[in-house]
């Protein structure tokens, strides 16, 4: 008889894309008279897409942001239009809508600077993260994705200060309505027309756990995590296995709570011209020595950061091998084996959100990008299926039987 081994059970995660991905799939001078109209299109539109989720983009209205619309790299991605109260009636509607469709919600976004340096500019960005958590709470969401940002006027070291003031109390309120906060690590080198690279604190794993730390001795270390973005790794040179397993080495593999799905392709010739630090001068965002006033013209601050690199939607680019190996881009396969091997993740409940910034296809007609949203998140499901089944053989069935993986793979640290 037999001894018994390991069934062969792989477990997938969850696929969703985040609405951002297409502002004007509702036309803004219908979504604006009709609020929730725009969340109900996407989650049918979701649902011709494959996708099990939508990660519910919210902003400040055009009209009310302090950031003019010309000055942003994307368009303002406020699929969740909250100008007016989130009440029950229209919760219930988006509800009715996501039991419709047969599509769910990952959670809500609100990528913005809460470190700002101007007092009412930050207050204003606190009241909307507010109705967002609101906004969760009656969707029944567990959960809010943003970034923590920077306040311009101080160090990196000063705004440690700044977390613990500005943004713990927003963890607390977060905690009182049972949510979780996941920060998304983009720098967020075009923020500011200024020489910062690093625009958001919460940019790499090392601030990370300064931050939590921060966050245990206040009480709401459940409630910081991040939402990884392999893409972002990739522009500050590092790889996804050797940040898993640099949280795994220093006992912080619980922080990430969910993924991104975006890839970003390192243009070697950038990188010759500019180096990692990315396009300091010559920009176009300053004029006669000073800011420019005009918005249009404060966009080129992004070359910072495009001049050396593009997004990539998963699926849409080809890489040579030597580019995994340089950290130019994601090997999503192994990124997905990573994230199994040496991160602590409840696997079924986790979400993996393609996010949609590859610039010439960021078209916004609904039926161009239709099928490229559909082969992008065919791709990113079979890929996590690819890696869920590798794992499921190696760790449970191989294992078992103390048989051994062939081969090495991808290794950690290595240079």
């Amino acid at each position: 008889m037999s001894a018994k081994v390991d069934a062969f059970e792989p477990q997938y995660m969850r696929i969703g894309i985040l609405t951002a991905a297409l502002q004007e799939l509702t036309p803004r001078q219908i979504r604006d008279a009709d609020p929730d109209r725009a969340i109900e299109d996407w989650l049918a539109f979701a649902s011709e897409l494959g996708a099990d989720n939508i990660q519910l983009s919210a902003a400040l209205h055009p009209s009310e942001a302090d950031v003019p619309e010309e000055a942003m790299l994307d368009p303002v991605a406020n699929t969740l239009d909250l100008r007016k109260p989130f009440t029950t009636a229209r919760a219930t509607r988006v509800l009715n809508a996501m039991s419709e469709h047969r599509v769910g919600l990952s959670d809500l976004a609100y990528f913005d600077n809460m470190l700002h340096e101007d007092a009412s500019i930050r207050e204003k960005k606190r009241q909307f993260m507010l109705r967002v958590f609101d906004a969760a709470t009656l969707l029944s969401v567990d959960a809010v994705c943003g970034f923590v940002g920077r306040n311009q006027s101080r160090s990196m070291e000063q705004n440690l200060l700044d977390f613990e003031e500005h943004f713990v109390p927003l963890l607390k309120e977060a905690k009182t309505r049972g949510l979780t906060f996941r920060v998304e690590q983009c720098p967020m080198p075009g923020w500011t027309t200024g020489d910062n690279f690093h625009n958001n604190l919460a940019y790499t794993p090392a601030t990370w756990i300064a931050l939590h730390r921060i966050c245990e001795r206040s009480g709401v270390g459940d409630q910081f995590r991040i939402h990884y973005d392999p893409s972002h790794a990739i522009l500050m040179g590092q790889d996804t296995r050797s940040i898993f397993q640099y949280l795994k080495d220093t006992g912080y593999n619980f922080l990430i709570g969910g993924f991104h799905v975006k890839g970003q392709v390192i243009k070697a010739q950038g990188v010759s011209a500019w180096g990692y630090g990315g396009q300091t001068i010559g920009r176009g965002d300053w004029v006669d020595g000073k800011p420019s006033q005009n918005p249009a013209e404060q966009a080129k601050a992004w070359r910072k950061q495009t001049v050396l690199c593009e997004h990539e939607l998963p699926g849409t680019a080809r890489h040579d091998p030597l580019a995994y190996l340089q950290n130019r881009t994601v090997d999503w396969l192994d990124h997905q084996l990573a994230a199994r091997e040496l991160l602590e993740l409840d696997v079924p409940n986790t979400q993996l959100i393609v996010e949609h910034e590859y610039p010439p296809a960021r078209i916004q007609d609904a039926i161009r990008l239709k099928p490229i949203l559909q082969g992008s998140i065919a791709f990113t499901r079979k890929i996590d299926e690819a890696a869920a089944c590798m794992f499921a053989l190696q760790h449970g069935v191989l294992a078992a039987q103390k048989i051994p993986i062939q081969g090495v793979g991808r290794e950690p640290y290595r240079s």
